[in-house]
C-alpha cells in the first residue's frame, strides 16, 4: 500500500478524539516555547542581570524574582508536560481500543473461507501485538513531529540572532543528517516488517502447541513440540536482531554527527571569543540553543523507528480490513418470516479453491417438517452440503432456496437465526454451563434455560455438581466428559429453538443409553420442523422420511429405509456392513 494512503487512513482514527488530541497538541506546544525560553533567558541573566550586579553593586532582589519566575515556568512545563505524558497515551490507547474494536466485528464478519486460509494464531498477532505498537506511533508521532517542528524553527532564528557564522556551521550537517535518514529507513522498515511476520508465526505455532497439549503428551512428543517451536522462536529472534542492528547504525550514526556538532561549535565558538567577537553568554547560549536545535533531530530519529513499526502494524491492520466479506447480505436483502422449512437445492455446484468439486450438480427437495438423512462413505459432502444451507460457504454455481426463496437473498442473521446446528466436533467456550446453554438465546430467562436442558437430558447431570449451571467447564470444556458436552450443545439448539435443524453426528460422542434418551428427545425437537441428519450410524436414522445416499459422484440413491434395503445397493450394501461385517467395493 503506497505510503500517502496509509498515512491518510491513520489520520482518520483521530476524528473521534479530536478535543484529546487538540490537548496534547496544545500542551505539547507549551513545553517547546518553554524550552526554547530557557537559553534567552539564561543569556539574558549572564548579559544583563549578573553584570549590573557584580559592576553597580545593586540589590540581589531582581535577580531572585528572576529566578522565581523561571521556577514557576518550570511548574507550568511540569504541569503540561503530564497532560502530554499522560493524555497524549490515553489518545493512542483509545484509537487502539477502536481499532481493535472495528478489527474483531471485521473478522466476525468474515466466512469459513478466511478462517480455513488463516491461522488463529496469526490472527491474534494482527488483534494485539501490532495494535499495540501502533498505540506509541499514534501518541508521539504527531506530537514529536509538531514539538520538533517548532523547536527546529524556533532554534534556527535563535541562533542566527545570537551568531550566524556558528548557525551556519550547524546547518551545513542537516543534510548529511537527513540523507542518513532516509538512506537507513528502508532497511528499518523491511527488518521491522520481518519482525512482524515471524512474532505471527511464534503466535500461530504457540496457539496450536497449547490447544493440543494433551495430544502430544499423549504421544509424549513434547520434545518435538519444543524443537518446533523453538525453531519458529529462532526465527523471530533472527529477525529481531536484524531489525535492531539497523536500528543502532542508524542511531549511532546519527549521535556520532550530533556530537561531532556539538565539538565544531565549541571550536568555532572558542575562536570566536578569542577574537573578541562573541562573549561566553552567547556561547553558552548558543550551546544550549544547539541542544535544543538536535533534541527534535533525535526525536525524529526516534520517530523514524517507531513509525516503522507502528505502521507496519497498521499496515497490516490494514490488511485484513481491506478484506470484502465474501458472504454478506445485499442492500435489498429480506428477513425470513414465518419460516416453513422448505429447501431446495437446484444445480448446486461447490469447491473450496474453485477448483476441485466437492460438490457437483446437484438436485435435491426437503419439504417442510421432513426429516431428512445423508448418508454415504466419508469425504462425499455430506457435511458441505449443510453448510451451504447457513452460507457458511458460498455456492459456486445454482440456487438453493428455502420456501422458494434464494439465501442469497436473505439477510444472513435472519437466515442462521432459523437454522439450529449441532455437530459432530462440539465447541464449548471457557465459561460456565449457564453461558454456554444461553449461548443457543442470550435474552432466555432461566426457566427457559432449565427447560432446554432437561430436554437435553442434561439437567440432573448439572444439578449434582456444587456450582449447579454456575460450574466453569475450563477451556473447550476439557472438565466435561464428551457425552456431556454433546448434550450441553444439543441444550443450546433446544433453547434456540430453530424451524431448520442440522444433526451433523450429533450422537456420535455419546453411549448407548445416553444416545438411546438423546435420539429420543431429538425426535421430539423435529416433531413440525426440517430436519437434515447426518449419521454413519444407519441405526439411527431408519425412521427418516427420506435417506440420501451421497458419494464423491453426488446423489446415488434416495428412498426410504425399507425401500433402499430391497433395492440392495449401495445403501444396502452399507448396512449390511455395519451389521453383518461385510465391507462394500465401494469403500
Amino acid at each position: 500500500m503506497k505510503s500517502n494512503t496509509l498515512i491518510n487512513k491513520f489520520i482518520t482514527y483521530y476524528r473521534p478524539h479530536m478535543k484529546l488530541f487538540s490537548l496534547d497538541i496544545i500542551c505539547a506546544t507549551l513545553v517547546a516555547v518553554i524550552d526554547l525560553l530557557f537559553p534567552m533567558l539564561t543569556r539574558m541573566a549572564l548579559q544583563d542581570f549578573l553584570p549590573d550586579m557584580v559592576d553597580k553593586n545593586s540589590s540581589l532582589r531582581p535577580f531572585l524574582i528572576f529566578v522565581v519566575s523561571l521556577v514557576g515556568l518550570y511548574v507550568i512545563r511540569t504541569i503540561v508536560q503530564y497532560v502530554v505524558d499522560f493524555y497524549g497515551h490515553v489518545l493512542g490507547v483509545r484509537m487502539e481500543y477502536d481499532m481493535r474494536k472495528k478489527l474483531f466485528s471485521h473478522l466476525q464478519k468474515l466466512s469459513f473461507k478466511f478462517y480455513d486460509e488463516n491461522r488463529t494464531g496469526k490472527l491474534m498477532s494482527r488483534m494485539i501485538n501490532d495494535l499495540n505498537e501502533m498505540t506509541e506511533l499514534a501518541h508521539h508521532g504527531p506530537e514529536d513531529l509538531f514539538i520538533s517542528l517548532i523547536m527546529l524553527v524556533g532554534s534556527f532564528f535563535a541562533m542566527i540572532f545570537i551568531e550566524w557564522r556558528l548557525a551556519l556551521c550547524v546547518y551545513i550537517f542537516i543534510p548529511l543528517l537527513i540523507f542518513i535518514a532516509i538512506k537507513r529507513r528502508t532497511k528499518m522498515s523491511r527488518s521491522f516488517k520481518a519482525v512482524k511476520k515471524e512474532i505471527a508465526e511464534v503466535n500461530a505455532d504457540l496457539e496450536s502447541s497449547l490447544s493440543g497439549i494433551r495430544v502430544s503428551k499423549a504421544f509424549t512428543n513434547e520434545r518435538y513440540e519444543i524443537e518446533k517451536f523453538d525453531k519458529g522462536n529462532m526465527k523471530f529472534r533472527g529477525s529481531k536482531d536484524e531489525a535492531y542492528k539497523n536500528m543502532a547504525i542508524f542511531m549511532s550514526v546519527m549521535g556520532f554527527i550530533t556530537n561531532i556538532l556539538n565539538v565544531v561549535v565549541i571550536g568555532a565558538g572558542g575562536v570566536l571569543i578569542y577574537q573578541g567577537e562573541m562573549d561566553y553568554a552567547d556561547l553558552i547560549a548558543f550551546t544550549l540553543y544547539v541542544n535544543a536545535f538536535l533534541m527534535p533531530i533525535r526525536k525524529l530519529t526516534q520517530f523514524v523507528q517507531q513509525f516503522e513499526s507502528g505502521m507496519t502494524g497498521f499496515e497490516r491492520f490494514v490488511e485484513i480490513m481491506d478484506i470484502e466479506p465474501e458472504i454478506a447480505d445485499k442492500e435489498e436483502a429480506t428477513s425470513l418470516d414465518d419460516v416453513k422449512g422448505k429447501i431446495i437445492f437446484e444445480h448446486v455446484s461447490f469447491s473450496y479453491n474453485h477448483q476441485e468439486k466437492v460438490l457437483e450438480d446437484i438436485n435435491l427437495t426437503i419439504y417442510e417438517g421432513m426429516t431428512i438423512a445423508l448418508v454415504g462413505p466419508s469425504g462425499g459432502g455430506k457435511t458441505t452440503l449443510c453448510h451451504l444451507i447457513p452460507r457458511f460457504y458460498e455456492i459456486n454455481g445454482g440456487k438453493l432456496t428455502i420456501d422458494n426463496v434464494d439465501i442469497r437473498d436473505m439477510k444472513l442473521a435472519s437466515l442462521r437465526g432459523n437454522i439450529g446446528l449441532v455437530s459432530q466436533d462440539v465447541f464449548l467456550f471457557a465459561g460456565t454451563i449457564r453461558e454456554n446453554i444461553l449461548y443457543g438465546r442470550i435474552d432466555a430467562s432461566d426457566e427457559e434455560m432449565v427447560t432446554a436442558a432437561k430436554n437435553a437430558r442434561i439437567h440432573k447431570f448439572i444439578m449434582s455438581l456444587e456450582e449447579g449451571y454456575s460450574t466453569n467447564i475450563g477451556e473447550r470444556g476439557i472438565r466435561l466428559s464428551g457425552g456431556q458436552k454433546q448434550r450441553i450443545s444439543i441444550a443450546r439448539v433446544f433453547l434456540k429453538n430453530p424451524k431448520i435443524l442440522v444433526l451433523d453426528e450429533a450422537t456420535s460422542a455419546l453411549d448407548n443409553e445416553t444416545e438411546i434418551l438423546i435420539q429420543q428427545a431429538l425426535e421430539s425437537l423435529a416433531k413440525g420442523r426440517t430436519t437434515i441428519v447426518i449419521a454413519h450410524r444407519l441405526s439411527t436414522i431408519k425412521n427418516a422420511d427420506q435417506i440420501v445416499v451421497i458419494t464423491e459422484n453426488g446423489i446415488e440413491e434416495k428412498g426410504t429405509h425399507d425401500r433402499l434395503l430391497t433395492d440392495g445397493k449401495l445403501y444396502a450394501k452399507l448396512y449390511h456392513a455395519q451389521f453383518k461385517g461385510y465391507i462394500p467395493d465401494h469403500i
